[in-house]
């Protein structure tokens, strides 16, 4: 069967996050490394060349394949953060007209800069988000 395409990776965060732009993007992907780290308990780590991850947890497809993704995660994108499965909690719906600016783009969702959203609405989503993804795929 073939592996999955995005793998974590041993490269440090510092060494990717040197390599993003704007600066702007750096100082909110630090605020979401925190946040992140807190909400999880577990450190950041690269997923694949540019995705910040927090947590593993192991998933089958319905071929039967096995293996593994972030609990929580977010890519510093050069035109925005880039949030995955944010949309996962039970009260979602609820929640992210009070997020602030933001736009949807599959399963996820794309913030400019942090100043434009309500922080403890984001940190409210994350919370709920990784409370779905330790349901779904207990370990």
């Amino acid at each position: 069967m073939a592996e999955n395409k995005t793998q974590f990776t041993d490269v440090p965060v510092d060494t990717f996050l040197a390599t993003v732009t704007p600066e702007r993007r750096v100082a909110d992907a630090r605020v979401l490394i925190e946040l992140m780290r807190r909400l999880t308990g577990e450190p950041a780590a690269m997923y694949g060349p540019s995705i910040v991850a927090f947590g593993q947890c192991r998933y089958r497809t319905a071929a039967g394949r096995e293996d593994v993704m972030p609990r929580l995660c977010f890519a510093p994108r050069k035109a925005a953060l880039v949030l995955y499965g944010l949309r996962r909690g039970a009260n979602h719906a609820a929640l992210m007209p009070r997020l602030g600016t933001f736009k949807v783009a599959g399963g996820c969702t794309h913030i400019k800069a942090l100043a434009d959203v309500d922080m403890t609405v984001l940190e409210a989503l994350l919370t709920e988000a990784l409370a779905a993804n330790r349901v779904a795929y207990p370990d």
